[in-house]
């Protein structure tokens, strides 16, 4: 599976900035209703920033809906809204490794920059044995760029983001701070009952025709897990052994359902379903979200929550 090309390089959007004075040395206009703008790049981040700042702020999205994120690269009008920002928040640059470009051709000297993914605690799966079944896994320092599937990373990223509002708006510290410990508590409690479900499942695999998004996940609730893509972007490709591993395996332990993830054609899941019999249950990632879930205004906790209602039909929870 190819990643889509989003737009130009961004060697050349500075480029192009830089002779169309686009992105020139210019002072953000300040907001009519006096809230402090801000852009993120994924979706979590924007809705973490909407909880923390509610009526404070004024929070865009970097994705446009129903962009695949992985392969998503800003284009010159992306770049003006950050010029324009007051703070932009990302997640780190193994998630977007075009921001150290990006930021070269901002002017913007009281723009913040946010990278909430600093101090989360990352992961990488250990060498894998494709022939014994799912990964097994160990924290370590690692480049698996899902971080925020594992909800106590999910709350250091907000304590990031709480911090740089604070410190942009001291003024409004302890309302951004109060919204802060609010969110957090309802992220330990949906922890928790993802804890209390998913160890009392039949199946302890989760078995997932895509790329290796739900790493954390399984690794934060003692799942096994295993993918169908050997990387973490969509453009490494299943091999047929593997697409014949995944389908024994189903078949031997009796597995009834395979996952697929958003904004991505399940064609993977579709032909390894059609050989076993499964069902397919989405489990979403969120990276971004589509067009109609954005219009709709969907959580991430909106997210996560039928994420673990399909996990509890797919891995037969009581």
């Amino acid at each position: 599976m190819k990643p889509l090309k989003q737009s130009i390089p961004i060697v050349l959007i500075v480029m192009m900035c830089a002779v169309l004075q686009a992105c020139g040395k210019q002072e953000q206009p300040p907001s009519p209703d006096g809230k402090m703008k801000i852009v993120t790049s994924l979706f979590p981040l924007y809705d973490f920033t909407r909880q923390i700042g509610q009526q404070k702020v004024e929070v865009a999205l970097l994705l446009p809906p129903g962009v695949e994120a992985h392969s998503f690269e800003p284009t010159p009008a992306d770049m003006k809204r950050i010029q324009h920002a007051d703070v932009f928040i990302f997640t780190g640059r193994f998630m977007e490794p075009w921001v150290d470009d990006l930021l070269k051709g901002i002017d913007n000297r009281k723009l913040m920059v946010i990278n909430a993914g600093k101090g989360v605690l990352t992961l990488k799966a250990a060498d894998e044995h494709p022939e014994e079944g799912p990964s097994h896994f160990k924290r370590t320092e690692g480049n698996d760029p899902h971080t925020w599937l594992d909800f106590t990373n999910a709350m250091k990223m907000v304590d990031s983001i709480t911090e740089g509002l604070s410190s942009k708006d001291p003024d409004n510290s302890m309302f951004y701070r109060k919204n802060a410990e609010k969110y957090k508590k309802k992220l330990a409690e949906l922890d928790s009952t993802y804890k209390t479900t998913l160890s009392r499942c039949k199946h302890q695999t989760l078995v997932h025709a895509g790329h290796f998004t739900f790493n954390y996940l399984a690794a934060r609730y003692g799942l096994q897990y295993m993918s169908a893509y050997r990387g973490f972007t969509p453009d490494a490709e299943p091999t047929p052994k593997r697409l014949m591993e995944m389908t024994d395996y189903l078949k031997k332990n009796h597995i009834s359902a395979i996952f697929h993830e958003e904004l991505i054609d399940p064609k993977v899941a579709r032909a390894i379903a059609n050989e076993t019999g499964a069902s397919m249950l989405m489990l979403h990632g969120a990276h971004n979200v589509s067009r109609d879930e954005l219009a709709r205004g969907v959580t991430f906790l909106d997210l996560m929550e039928k994420n673990l209602n399909n996990l509890k039909v797919g891995l037969l929870c009581p």
